[in-house]
């Protein structure tokens, strides 16, 4: 994989409840982040305009639905990701080795796509510990399970993971260093976790491996979210 800049490592969380709010926050970070990640509270409330909007002023998009469905299902929703124009989709790894092999195999033959997009698979959210796991009947470590879904997830041909940054030197090691690892559970130094557990400043994600880092409050509701980002970008650079 090519070297990713400091800055293009960072992509902010729209965490927001309009278009409008969102769109804000593009045109203020666009210069000083790689992409924006739509996830399902900004969806929900806007649909596909979210998308197109953010394309309309430059921005990237890493749309963050977590498909989870028959492997019916999840291949289409994936093919009408992938037609929005979206550099980054996920789905859940739980979803099982059929339902991504499908969603893989149905994107790869859309016709006329600029560029493939790339296809992320979601383990284990970082919000879960193994004390969460363990009354749904899942035994193993939050560790062990991680790197399962990231090898069930890279067979089923895959480009990546989204994991915690905890995990991230084991699912290098396992699935290879151009397999790519998105880690949300980010909060720079004296941030507060909220409702992360499994969490790591910039600088110690990109030590560990991250090729992306997912960044909400912690630049979304700074005072200054330029300089915020600014400052995110910074502690990346100064860590490689």
């Amino acid at each position: 994989m090519k070297t990713i800049s400091a800055k293009d490592k960072i992509i902010v969380a729209l965490d927001v409840e309009d278009l409008p709010s969102a769109l804000k926050l593009v045109e203020l970070l666009h210069d000083d982040v790689g992409a924006f990640k739509i996830g399902k509270q900004l969806f929900t409330a806007t649909g596909p305009d979210a998308v197109r909007s953010i394309h309309g002023l430059g921005g990237r998009v890493f749309l963050d639905l977590k498909f989870h469905d028959i492997p019916t299902t999840v291949a289409k929703a994936s093919v009408e990701a992938a037609r929005h124009g979206v550099f980054m989709f996920n789905m859940h790894a739980l979803g099982g080795a059929a339902m991504m092999r499908e969603a893989v195999r149905a994107v790869r033959a859309v016709p006329g796509l600029q560029k493939q997009p790339l296809m992320i698979a979601v383990t284990v959210l970082t919000s879960m510990g193994t004390d969460d796991l363990q009354p749904l009947g899942i035994a193993l470590p939050v560790d062990e399970l991680v790197v399962r879904l990231a090898l069930l997830a890279r067979d089923a041909g895959l480009n990546g993971v989204v994991a915690s940054p905890r995990e991230i030197g084991l699912i290098k090691k396992a699935c290879g260093p151009d397999f790519i690892v998105v880690t949300p559970g980010i909060r720079p130094r004296g941030a507060d976790s909220n409702d992360q557990k499994r969490a790591m400043t910039p600088g110690e994600a990109v030590l560990a491996g991250a090729d992306f880092i997912v960044v909400g409050r912690p630049i979304t509701h700074a005072t200054d979210p330029k300089a915020a980002a600014r400052s995110i970008a910074e502690e990346i650079a100064a860590a490689r």
